[in-house]
Formats: structure tokens, C-alpha cells, sequence
């Protein structure tokens, strides 16, 4: 398949949303699932998996990416214009909600966010808490819908935390593990989503199996 950059704006210093529309007709995936992006650059073929950050919308997806200055394949994706073309491979992924769906707590750090904006673009009928950790305020991607979201929604409740907070920051600070714990109170019936990088996503695995959350419970994707 091949993709055609449809936009692009910044959503970070070095943060990217990036939207693509299919050639050819619709374009099918489940909320949650990621897609590689394929080019040869120079003598090689270089494929990047990217989670979907948007919800199935006929022939267009979108992409929330990172720019790694000394990488070989974030460089040109930064670089591409509208109308500039990228081949796609065919979508994978089993992070994707389960129906139907329980009372949930969802835990993203960085552009970890990305599928979560797919899953929740059409609101649950169960309870969720997005719990999501960044650096710094201006790092929490979409952070404007999230709010208007837990506005609109009651059973959706947002607890952003940073790890950096300026002085201005009236908010939860530090890492997501303990706001996670916080979340999930004395509950054991609800399904825990998190994706992030491997040390966050593994450190939380171990801290909430320790407290006696069943492993089925818990669905996560590492991306690092």
C-alpha cells in the first residue's frame, strides 16, 4: 500500500501528528493497532512500526512520532511534505480493547499515547482513567482533548503527571507507577492497558502482580 501525507503540525518540541490517506480505498484496522512504515533510504529498507492515533476514518490514519536526530528513518518522515508518498505495510497488533469492555485504566508515557487517542476517539460504555506521564507540560500530546474529554464524559476521568513540573504545575507529579496503584484502589476487576517504553511498562507489570492483579488482566505494548 501507499500512503500520501495529507498534514502534519507539531505537537511538541520534537513531536509530531502526522496524517496520512490511503491510495487506492479504505483503509481497515482495529483502535490500537500500529502499522509499518516502509523506505529505502540510501542502500537499505528501513521499516518503523508506528501505533495508529486515530480512529478508522475511511482511507486516512494518523501517526504521532518522535524526531531522533541521529536516526535514519524519523529524519525523513520529519522531512516529508504534503503529497509526499511512504509505503505501508500491513497493520498489526493485538493491543486493542476487549469487548466487552470493563472498567479500565489506560497508562501512557510519551508518544505511548498514540493508541489511546484511537481507542477513545468513540467513548467507552465502562469506566476508563487515563493515567499519563511526560516530562513537561508542554509535552502532554493532546493534552486539550484529554480535558475537554473528561468534561464531556463523565465515566472518563484524565490524571496527567510530570516528572519535571515547573513551578506553575498544580498537578500530580512524578512517574505513573504509584498514580496507577492510586487508580486501581483496592479493585481487581478491572483491565489495566499501558504502553510505553520497556523499563515503565515491566516495572508496573511487576508492582501490580504483586498486588494480586491477575495477569489477564493486564494488556501492554512496549515500543522501545
Amino acid at each position: 500500500m501507499i500512503a500520501r501525507l495529507v498534514e502534519a503540525r507539531e505537537l511538541a518540541p520534537g513531536t509530531r501528528h502526522f496524517v496520512f490517506a490511503v491510495e487506492g480505498g479504505e483503509f481497515r484496522y482495529e483502535p490500537g493497532q500500529f502499522v509499518s512504515l516502509v523506505k529505502k533510504l540510501g542502500d537499505d529498507e528501513i521499516t518503523r512500526a508506528y501505533s495508529i492515533a486515530s480512529a478508522p476514518d475511511g482511507n486516512h490514519f494518523a501517526l504521532c512520532a518522535n524526531l531522533v536526530p541521529d536516526g535514519r528513518f524519523s529524519p525523513f518522515l520529519f522531512g516529508m511534505e504534503p503529497g509526499d508518498t511512504v509505503e505501508l505495510k500491513a497493520v498489526l497488533g493485538t493491543f486493542v480493547l476487549r469487548k466487552p469492555a470493563a472498567d479500565s485504566i489506560l497508562v501512557a508515557t510519551g508518544t505511548g499515547i498514540a493508541p489511546f487517542r484511537a481507542m477513545l476517539a468513540t467513548p467507552p460504555q465502562a469506566r476508563f482513567t487515563l493515567v499519563f506521564g511526560v516530562r513537561t507540560e508542554n509535552t502532554l500530546l493532546y493534552n486539550d482533548e484529554w480535558r475537554a474529554l473528561a468534561t464531556t464524559h463523565p465515566d472518563f476521568e484524565y490524571r496527567p503527571t510530570l516528572t519535571r513540573p515547573d513551578s506553575a504545575w498544580k498537578g500530580r507529579t512524578g512517574r505513573v507507577h504509584d498514580h496507577v496503584l492510586e487508580a486501581l484502589g483496592d479493585r481487581r476487576d478491572v483491565d489495566i492497558y499501558i504502553c510505553g517504553l520497556r523499563e515503565m511498562v515491566d516495572e508496573l507489570r511487576g508492582r501490580l502482580k504483586a498486588l494480586g492483579v491477575d495477569r489477564k488482566r493486564i494488556v501492554y505494548e512496549r515500543y522501545d
